[in-house]
């Protein structure tokens, strides 16, 4: 059984002010993310969860990339970019996963895009609207953005417990 480590990982303080509670909050979901993902092989990280489903810890991994793209980058700082891995034939690729996808070029396209959420949000304060809206056509506070985000992952790493499992019977929080 192949072992998962939180050695990058650590606890939010239980002490601090709103925004690094929430900034801490959000960095140990991901960091668990990547915990969830560590010791597997390329094609470890592809293996379907239950199929006829494709969804795997890569195809997880590639959809989060996308997500802190939205919500960082196109919602808070009004960028307008294309999307990473959807497409208009595919608005659920970010989930499809390539034979050619690696751990190590999908998680510095994460990588990547998690620096430039931190870049982004540090220019702006908690009660800051976004530049760009969403689809009812209104703005979002860092807020509210720093707590989807943090529900996002939560929420995520449920589904990578299922899917670590899965691959190789490995579990952790």
């Amino acid at each position: 059984m192949a072992a998962m480590t939180a050695a990058e990982r650590s606890e939010p303080a239980i002490d601090a002010a709103e925004r690094p509670m929430l900034e801490g909050w959000l960095d140990y979901h991901r960091e668990t993310l990547a915990m969830k993902c560590a010791g597997l092989t390329d094609a470890q990280l592809r293996e379907a969860s239950v199929p006829p489903s494709a969804f795997s810890l890569l195809g997880l991994l590639q959809h989060l990339a996308e997500v802190e793209r939205f919500w960082f980058r196109e919602i808070l700082a009004g960028e307008e970019l294309p999307d990473l891995y959807s497409t208009e034939e595919d608005p659920d690729g970010d989930f499809t996963v390539a034979e050619s996808a690696t751990w190590a070029g999908t998680e510095s396209v994460w990588r990547a895009e998690i620096a430039a959420a931190r870049r982004n949000a540090a220019a702006y304060g908690l009660d800051d609207l976004s530049r760009g809206v969403g689809s009812a056509g209104k703005p979002f506070n860092l807020r509210w953005i720093y707590a989807h985000m943090i529900e996002e992952y939560a929420r995520h790493n449920g589904h990578a417990d299922l899917v670590r499992e899965r691959v190789d019977g490995a579990t952790g929080d």
